[in-house]
């Protein structure tokens, strides 16, 4: 563990995969555009094109993420596993993490359409949320 992250280094990725890795530990961003956001939820969407990838983010908040559109990805996860994923349109998973708990991982748009979601993340969650940035807030 390298400050609270995992450390890369005996990954199998690219190396510019596992700098960028290590760069991600505050990254709260697990959409594109924040399209809504109350004293409970914050609400992102997440538009992918063929080829295109959302880079590393961090999940610490319990949340549900639902497949808008099907398609398939890849993503790198903080545990060094590469993973293909294959989704239907309205399949949907929900995560919850523990007091101290997180995820990393990076997602690529590795099908020929484009791969839409939405993802909802609960702010009542065992962890704080981290911070967004201004500039992916639509609200």
């Amino acid at each position: 563990m390298l400050n609270g992250t995992p450390d890369p280094s005996g990954f199998d990725w690219p190396e510019d995969l596992k700098r960028e890795f290590l760069t991600a530990g505050q990254n709260g961003c697990v959409g594109s555009t924040l399209v809504s956001e109350s004293d409970r939820v914050r609400v992102w969407s997440l538009r992918l094109a063929p080829g295109q990838r959302i880079g590393f983010h961090k999940h610490v908040l319990d949340y549900f993420w639902t497949a808008v559109t099907p398609g398939r990805a890849i993503s790198h996860m903080d545990d060094g596993r590469t993973v293909e994923a294959v989704y239907e349109a309205g399949s949907t998973m929900h995560h919850r993490y523990a007091p101290g708990a997180f995820k990393i991982h990076d997602l690529q748009n590795v099908g020929d359409t484009d791969l839409v979601f939405t993802t909802v993340e609960f702010l009542d969650s065992q962890n704080p949320p981290l911070d967004i940035p201004p500039g992916v807030r639509r609200v």
